[in-house]
């Protein structure tokens, strides 16, 4: 079995670690710390467990795509249904963890980012069954763009700090949340939403997620009697795309598909395929692979989905590009849409504008590899935050 996890400093190969300002240094420290302790702690598992199974509805079915399967032809498309999953997304799978993380440590308050708002309301979740206080920062456009996920964070009795510095999405949201944390640490938590950051929030988040691959092997198993010819998820900062892969990383015979967002064009400035167009460099305390500007800062990006907005990538996903065991791809912001619309009139599912990225590498990849293979999706969202966005697309596109 190959290591594809960090080592002791929470370096996936040449990427990761933790690089911080000095007044983050020990914050940070106590989450490390305080993580190792409830990782062997049977009975923090077990409540982890129990929540899962008993208030997310785990384990997320693995639907046999049949008319989206009929559509592209070729190899058989299953969805892992992470959309089906209490909040509508596979965020709450690791906001739970991390919520029951905080609550273990003494802390009052969760604090947080969210592109598309499906993790703030997944922390806002959390939080509310666990009785913390919740602050979620959101970049101005992700704001309007997501304007029905604002209304539930608020509901579930989160504040949301809108945050109009810079480009005003994920980046500066990030930014945002970690100031706050800074000057609040002692009563506060910091639930970042992606396996991205200083370590150890690659690792954690990854080990939360990671359930969603172990159920997806067990299904395709009992489905097919054999392990999936390949797998997609879409990268941002790479949570729900790990939660898939993890488990199949020591399979050699299972190809690994990460999407990223195109955008209008990797010949534009318009988009933010990090993998793609990136190089190594630093962001929000880990080294990884970064969309950089002449001056070397994170440069501004763009998706037609906000929770893959993001100038960087999970450290864990720039080791697997550098060993060759994840193939990343990019799709555009027209091929994600068209997605959306082709899974909404064939299966009736209408699937987040991030997890379309996926959808729309499926319908590549299926004529490719023929009838007898299977290909495993990972659905990560429910696309309902995103209903009205899309018909004002749609009106666009007829006018």
């Amino acid at each position: 079995m190959r290591n594809f996890g960090a080592d002791d400093d929470g370096f996936f190969g040449e990427f990761g670690g933790s690089f911080l300002p000095p007044h983050l240094v020990t914050p940070i420290a106590e989450v490390k710390q305080a993580y190792a302790a409830a990782k062997a702690d049977p009975q923090f598992q077990a409540e982890y467990e129990r929540l899962l199974k008993k208030y997310v509805g785990r384990p997320s079915p693995l639907f046999l795509a049949e008319r989206l399967t009929e559509h592209a032809g070729g190899a058989k498309i299953y969805l892992k249904r992470e959309d089906l999953n209490h909040t509508g997304a596979h965020k709450i799978n690791h906001c739970l963890g991390e919520a029951l993380l905080a609550k273990r440590m003494g802390k009052k308050k969760l604090i947080a980012e969210t592109g598309a708002g499906q993790h703030g309301v997944a922390l806002a979740t959390a939080a509310a069954l666990l009785g913390l206080e919740c602050e979620i920062h959101m970049g101005a456009i992700d704001v309007a763009k997501q304007h029905p996920n604002v209304v539930r964070m608020q509901l579930l009795g989160a504040t949301v700090i809108e945050v109009t510095e810079g480009g005003r999405s994920l980046k500066e949201a990030v930014d945002s949340a970690f100031n706050t944390f800074a000057a609040d640490y002692q009563d506060a938590f910091f639930g970042i939403g992606s396996v991205v950051g200083p370590d150890p929030y690659p690792t954690m988040v990854r080990d939360f997620q990671s359930v969603v691959g172990r159920e997806a092997k067990q299904q395709i198993l009992e489905d097919e009697g054999r392990l999936p010819d390949a797998l997609i998820g879409a990268v941002g900062g790479g949570s729900n795309a790990l939660g898939l892969f993890t488990e199949f990383l020591d399979d050699p015979e299972v190809a690994i598909y990460g999407v990223e967002p195109a955008g209008e064009g990797l010949d534009t400035d318009r988009h933010a395929a990090t993998m793609t167009l990136g190089t190594p460099g630093m962001l929000h305390g880990m080294q990884t692979i970064v969309l950089q500007d002449e001056q070397g800062e994170p440069a501004p990006v763009h998706s037609i989905a906000s929770g893959v907005d993001y100038p960087g990538v999970g450290p864990q996903h720039a080791h697997l590009k550098a060993i060759g065991r994840v193939t990343y791809v990019s799709v555009t912001d027209d091929e994600a849409l068209d997605a959306f619309t082709v899974l909404t009139r064939l299966e009736g599912i209408i699937p987040a504008l991030e997890s379309s990225h996926a959808v729309a590498h499926a319908l590549t990849l299926a004529p490719e590899l023929g009838p007898d293979t299977t290909i495993i999706v990972n659905l990560s969202g429910r696309g309902d935050k995103d209903v009205d966005y899309v018909a004002e697309l749609l009106a666009q596109r007829q006018s």
